[in-house]
């Protein structure tokens, strides 16, 4: 199992999800965040298409690597997608099996991340995936939804996902809930990364004013860190 380049060796990793307009991506892309996500799982309201992205992409042209959010594609579907979309990592956020994501992995030789639902089966789950995957995304468990629920959960249980990340030897981040004002608490916990969509939006649009407070936090916290 490769440690990931997505690993920041200088700071935390920050990935702002559910860009879906050129406005989104614009925000997101001046911030100094380490990922964009874009979710590619037609008929949510985060759904972007491929072929709008492409654009929007070649005319703001992110710094930040490319993260793909799917829900069990069919392998064409993800084919389609990178056609249009140089992605950086795939994200899978369903009921994805070991040699589905084997097939993926093999086919288009792409790092993959796993959605991985807090509660009693959490850690065993994610060892399900030991070996296979090269990175994970923890976020909450809200019954008939797979992620952007700005839901919280016990972040008292994130040394345990970072501990079997290590153990591992892959990229393990938070999500769920995250918005500038209680970014504080989580990264109190010293996650590698965070994850987050709805923290970040008014109204449903990305909002510059809180996407720049947050990274203020995240770059705060990276200073205090780096002078222990």
């Amino acid at each position: 199992m490769i440690y990931w380049e997505a690993v920041n060796m200088s700071g935390t990793i920050v990935k702002l999800c559910g860009n879906k307009s050129k406005e989104d991506l614009t925000h997101s892309a001046q911030s100094s965040a380490t990922h964009l996500g874009f979710i590619f799982v037609p008929g949510t309201k985060r759904y972007v298409d491929a072929t709008s992205l492409k654009k929007w992409i070649r005319e703001i042209q992110p710094n930040q690597k490319i993260v793909g959010v799917f829900v069990e594609p069919p392998l064409n579907f993800i084919d389609y997608v990178l056609q249009h979309v140089p992605l950086d990592v795939i994200q899978l956020h369903g009921n994805e099996t070991v040699p589905y994501i084997l097939n993926v992995k093999e086919t288009f030789q792409l790092p993959v991340w796993k959605a991985i639902h807090h509660g009693k089966e959490g850690l065993s789950y994610m060892r399900l995936f030991s070996g296979v995957v090269d990175g994970y995304v923890v976020d909450s468990k809200v019954k008939g939804a797979y992620g952007g629920t700005g839901v919280i959960f016990d972040w008292e249980a994130i040394p345990d996902y970072k501990k079997e990340a290590e153990q591992q030897g892959v990229s393990c981040l938070m999500a769920g809930g995250i918005h500038p004002a209680n970014v504080r608490d989580i990264l109190a916990y010293q996650p590698e990364g965070i994850d987050l969509s709805s923290g970040i939006e008014t109204d449903g649009l990305k909002d510059p004013v809180k996407i720049e407070a947050l990274m203020r936090e995240v770059e705060q916290y990276d200073t205090s860190i780096s002078r222990c």
